[in-house]
């Protein structure tokens, strides 16, 4: 075999990984709005038995994801800062029919719901504090 062609083809496997890993951690806590057409209801998820009056925080997360306590940590403080917020977060170690029904392929995974249960936005990965604040605003004032 050439030596050339394995570190040309080593080398250009290297730089693919590192193009996907780029943009995977690009599209990590990002605010995706949603249409709107996903309601979540305390039939679908019985630990929504109390939504916030204005939106609330679901947290998908497990027991091995170190991001998610930091991210239990911040949801709960805007949630408490905030009162018509509520923080719920939910473990899909114990409910893996969430995963699928939701699609969730990472943790932690959050929708942000407005009072009636509609999926408003979803933030994959760890999700930075001003933007969670700037997609309650935007959700609060339009309601």
């Amino acid at each position: 075999m050439n030596p050339l062609l394995v570190v040309s083809v080593l080398a250009g496997l290297v730089a693919l990984a590192t193009a996907l890993g780029f943009v995977l951690r690009f599209h990590q806590g990002r605010v995706r709005h949603t249409t709107g057409h996903t309601v979540i209801t305390a039939r679908d998820v019985p630990e929504l038995s109390v939504l916030g009056a204005g939106a609330t925080l679901l947290q998908f997360s497990t027991e091995v994801c170190s991001p998610c306590a930091v991210t239990r940590r911040v949801l709960g403080g805007i949630a408490d800062d905030r009162a018509d917020v509520t923080h719920v977060d939910l473990d899909l170690t114990h409910r893996p029919d969430l995963a699928s029904k939701f699609n969730i392929m990472q943790t932690p995974t959050t929708f942000i719901l407005d009072g009636g249960g509609i999926v408003r936005a979803r933030i994959g990965g760890a999700p930075k504090p001003t933007d969670i604040r700037a997609e309650l605003d935007r959700i609060l004032t339009r309601a």
